[in-house]
């Protein structure tokens, strides 16, 4: 990642639904330890060495039961708690990200305090703001086919947040702070009927696409120490 080569300040955004889970937990006092896909005997050992429980996906969380990447499945009873979350796409860019001087976790729940935040090291430690928007995957993909996809709930989000940063923006920075702009009126309909947000409710999980599209409902930023996401505004 080339912010990471730059010593950039880095804001990940996957709002359905890994930085929306990152960000409940830690509001509610979790410990978070992101760690890359798929969940395996070496995720099962680094868990077990540190005392946390794993993260499932929805499906996995059915089968085996405890959390999952529904943010839902976080209440007041996992203060102090240690969990270890893997994700395609957000622990994935978390991971490859882990070097840089401030990685942060935004989305809307948080996106005035997380920029706040930002704005704050920004100004600390002379550094760059890259915001990242970690898009999604195809769940039909063809064998050849990358299974990458955009995300406007990501893309929004992330322009959400950038419009609250302090400084020059990129064309591209400035684009994407435009297209928030530009539909912040409908931000909550449109990330109910967004790709990411019907395949959720097909399987069961509107209260989980309810609760994402929420704006500032709390100034809890988690950041990267060591290797676990804790409240920078503990």
């Amino acid at each position: 990642m080339g912010a990471a080569e730059r010593g950039d300040i880095v804001i990940i955004v996957d709002v359905l639904s890994f930085s929306s889970t990152v960000v409940t937990a830690v509001d509610y006092g979790a410990e978070i330890y992101p760690y890359p896909p798929p969940i395996n005997e070496h995720t099962k050992a680094f868990a077990e060495s540190i005392g946390a429980q794993i993260v499932w996906g929805r499906a996995e969380a059915i089968k085996y039961g405890g959390h999952s990447l529904s943010p839902l499945s976080f209440t007041e009873a996992d203060r102090g708690q240690k969990f270890v979350m893997c994700s395609l796409n957000g622990a994935a860019c978390t991971w490859i990200a882990a070097k840089v001087p401030a990685l942060l976790i935004g989305g809307p729940l948080n996106a005035s305090a997380v920029a706040e935040k930002a704005n704050a090291l920004r100004a600390a430690l002379g550094a760059n703001i890259t915001v990242v928007p970690c898009g999604e995957t195809w769940p039909d993909a063809l064998e050849n086919e990358n299974k990458l996809r955009p995300s406007i709930e990501d893309y929004l989000g992330a322009g959400m947040i950038v419009s609250k940063l302090i400084g020059s923006k990129s064309p591209e920075a400035q684009v994407c702070v435009g297209a928030y702009q530009s539909i912040k009126h409908q931000w909550r309909d449109l990330i109910w009927d967004s790709i990411s947000g019907r395949e959720l409710r097909k399987r069961g999980y509107e209260q989980d696409v309810l609760h994402c599209a929420q704006i500032d409902v709390t100034t809890a930023v988690p950041i990267l120490e060591g290797n676990r996401f804790v409240n920078a505004n503990r």
